[in-house]
Order: structure tokens, then sequence, then C-alpha cells
């Protein structure tokens, strides 16, 4: 006989809410509890009620609004859960492709940014970091900076082919912060505050024109990226 994996207390979490949400006892547009409120019902950390409301934003179940709350989606928002699982999959192994591509493409235009970024490179950088702590709480317009963050230091290469590359990808790198944002759960702030000291961080080793470290910390910051990607689909296909 082949035993089951047991079910971590994420899953067990996901599908008790999933059960509310199926069964009508939470309507489109209720309001959860707070995370804290739902770690002490389920007697479960607050990172497990994390990474459950998490897995059921990806499936299309929740809509997190940052600093505004979880709320339940609409019928039709809502796909149903096997196949919304597989688009799920599906998409993120092509997410998981384009950061290894971003791995190796980023951590190469931090270093030479730093190498050629000029003073209004480097301000303008900070400047993009200062507004993403302004729009720490607005989660579009973060992952809007968050973007342009990535634009102009391939601008600051001074490298008009490597630009042209890096523009070229602008959609799909829009498109995968908004993903991993999801995967992150960003309506926490504290991940939200540990985002922005990664992107301060590579800002300033670019300031500072030291090309090792700024390579050393674009690729800590995908290389965490992509961990949380392959850890998902990891327990994604064990639950499949």
């Amino acid at each position: 006989m082949i035993n089951k994996r047991p079910m971590k207390s994420s899953e067990w979490v996901m599908g008790e809410l999933k059960r509310e949400i199926e069964t009508g006892e939470r309507q489109p547009g209720d309001k959860l509890p707070s995370v804290v409120e739902l770690s002490e019902r389920f007697g479960v950390g607050r990172s497990t009620i994390r990474e459950a409301l998490s897995a059921l934003k990806a499936m299309g179940w929740l809509d997190i609004r940052q600093g505004g709350g979880t709320f339940v989606k609409a019928p039709g928002l809502a796909a149903p859960a096997d196949s919304a699982l597989a688009e799920w999959m599906a998409n993120a192994q092509s997410l998981l492709q384009l950061i290894e591509v971003r791995r190796v493409l980023e951590t190469g235009i931090a270093a030479l940014a730093a190498r050629n970024r000029t003073e209004a490179d480097a301000a303008a950088l900070g400047e993009i970091v200062r507004r993403m702590e302004r729009v720490i709480a607005d989660e579009r317009a973060g992952e809007q900076a968050d973007t342009e963050f990535h634009l102009l230091l391939a601008e600051s290469t001074h490298n008009p082919l490597l630009i042209e590359l890096i523009r070229s990808l602008s959609d799909k790198l829009q498109s995968s912060m908004r993903d991993t944002r999801a995967l992150w759960f960003y309506g926490d702030r504290r991940s939200a505050e540990a985002l922005l000291q990664e992107h301060a961080s590579i800002a300033e080793a670019v300031a500072a024109r030291n090309e090792r470290l700024a390579a050393e910390r674009m690729d800590h910051h995908l290389a965490k990226v992509e961990s949380v990607l392959r850890t998902q689909l990891i327990n994604n296909n064990s639950r499949a």
C-alpha cells in the first residue's frame, strides 16, 4: 500500500476556507477575518495562514487588497479548483523559466550599471526606491515602481543592446513581478518591506560603483524569487 503524503497545515487551512466559499458560508465580496484571527481560529502560525491565503489567491478564490483586507471573489472570477491549479502550475513553470533568464541577465546588468552609471542614474534609482517606499501599501503602484527600477538599472549600463533587450521583456517583467508578489502574499507588510530593502541595497551598490556587490545583491534577490516558485511548484505537484 502506498502511503499518502501527510497534509501540510497550510493545505488543511486552504481546504477549509475553500469549502466555506464553495458551500456559500462565505459569499462573494465577504471580507475574511484578519491573519491573526484566522491563526487563532485554526490553531496554526500566521505564516501558515499567509501561505494558505496566497495559494487561494493564486487559484482565483480570493482578492487580497494590500492594506485593505482579503475578500472572496465572485464565482465567475474563481476557476474550478482543478483547472485553476493546472493553469497556475503551467504559469508558474513559465515564470520560473523567466526568472532563470533574469538571473543570467540582471546580475550582469547590475554589475555593468555599477561600472557605467552616471550621477543622474544613481539619483534616479534612489528616487524610485523612495517611491517604492511611499507606495508600499499600494500593490499596483508597487509593481509599476518595481518594473521601472529594473528598466532603469538596464538603462544605467548605457549599453544600447542590453537596454533594448530588457525593454523587449518589459511586459513579461511586470507580469512576473505581479505573480511573484501574489505568491509572496505582499499584503504582509514585512514581506513588502523586505523587498524594498533588497532594491535599496542594489541601488546603494550601484551608487557606490561596487560591481561585485551589485551583482551579488541582484543574484540574492532573484534567487529568493526562484526559491519561492520552486517551493510552490513542488507543493502543488504533490497536491495534484
